[in-house]
């Protein structure tokens, strides 16, 4: 019987990472070729076509170079893949599952996954969480689930996976909802049934720039001020709490808000934000009043390449119905 056709892309990352010269620290070197080798036990399991896409430090990485991505995963699938799995640096991977995830029209799986520890670190964790990734995609039911990551044993869903430890293995969670399933002695037990999903169609254009700002305590409104005058296209504010911001700012964001979208999100890390408690200025009736929209349990990063997708596609009049699903 024939095995089952596995893509894998390799963006680089930690788990890409070892030390070139003595005393420096760990850079992305290893080709996804190689990072194959660390995994005999899938030949058993696919036929596998890899590919080594780019060799960045995830925060290096771009809207314009992962859509270029999408377009070899969605390559791949039209050839026969039953499933796709990309590598790449932990400090993005929410980021770029959610990019993703919103393009994503295949029902066949898209699985992101990366490692904590570098392949020179002595337990590095890249290969399990290669292996378990390629398990996750070949999966027939993770069909119609979209884009996921696999991390640490755990399956979560793009849509709320957020990275909640700087250098942890137990790195990734989701918030409120958990883990859409896990890997349990190799096999593929999911927790909650497939999500329905909004998938945007490709942005027309990609020159839009959306702001993100972060309320705090005393804050001033100088960069604020001057959003409109630096040519933003949208604008996303991380608020206190359940949405809110200062005072001085809420005046400000009515005047943006009438210009350019505006989203108001908590950036509190877990948690929805409110639409009819606070009354106060600058809460988020006041800002609702005032032409913002409140981004729901969207997390502001998140929030942002919702807008930059939905303006880049012309649908940013379209925000709200984007933002009750969520």
């Amino acid at each position: 019987m024939e095995l089952p056709k596995l893509a894998i892309a390799a963006l680089g990352g930690t788990v890409s990472m070892q030390v070139r010269n003595a005393g420096e620290g760990v850079t992305p070197i290893i080709s996804g070729e190689v990072l194959l080798d660390s995994v005999p036990e899938l030949a058993a399991l696919a036929r596998v076509n890899v590919e080594t896409l780019g060799l960045l430090p995830s925060a290096s990485l771009d809207f314009e170079f992962l859509l270029s991505v999408l377009s070899w995963a969605s390559f791949q699938i039209r050839q026969g893949a039953v499933g796709v799995v990309i590598t790449q640096g932990t400090d993005t991977l929410e980021e770029t599952a959610t990019f993703f995830d919103y393009l994503w029209d295949h029902n066949q799986p898209l699985v992101l996954t990366g490692a904590m520890r570098s392949a020179a670190s002595a337990g590095a964790d890249g290969p399990a969480n290669l292996l378990d990734a390629c398990r996750v995609a070949l999966a027939a039911q993770s069909r119609q689930r979209g884009v996921q990551v696999v991390m640490n044993g755990q399956i979560h869903s793009a849509s709320v996976v957020r990275k909640t430890d700087s250098l942890a293995l137990q790195a990734f969670s989701s918030p409120i909802v958990g883990p859409a399933g896990m890997l349990v002695e190799n096999a593929i037990h999911y927790l909650h049934p497939p999500a329905q999903r909004k998938v945007l169609p490709l942005p027309q254009h990609t020159t839009q720039r959306i702001a993100l700002l972060e309320a705090s305590l005393s804050a001033d409104s100088l960069m604020l001020e001057n959003i409109l005058e630096l040519a933003y296209d949208g604008l996303v504010i991380a608020g206190f709490g359940a949405g809110h911001v200062p005072e001085n700012w809420a005046g400000v964001i009515e005047t943006i808000a009438g210009t350019i979208p505006v989203i108001i999100a908590t950036r509190t890390g877990s948690g929805p934000t409110a639409q009819s408690t606070y009354g106060f200025m600058g809460g988020e009736m006041d800002l609702i009043r005032k032409g913002a929209s409140m981004a729901g349990f969207l997390c502001p990063r998140k929030a942002r390449i919702l807008l930059w997708l939905l303006v880049g596609c012309q649908r940013q009049h379209r925000l709200a119905s984007y933002l009750s699903k969520d």
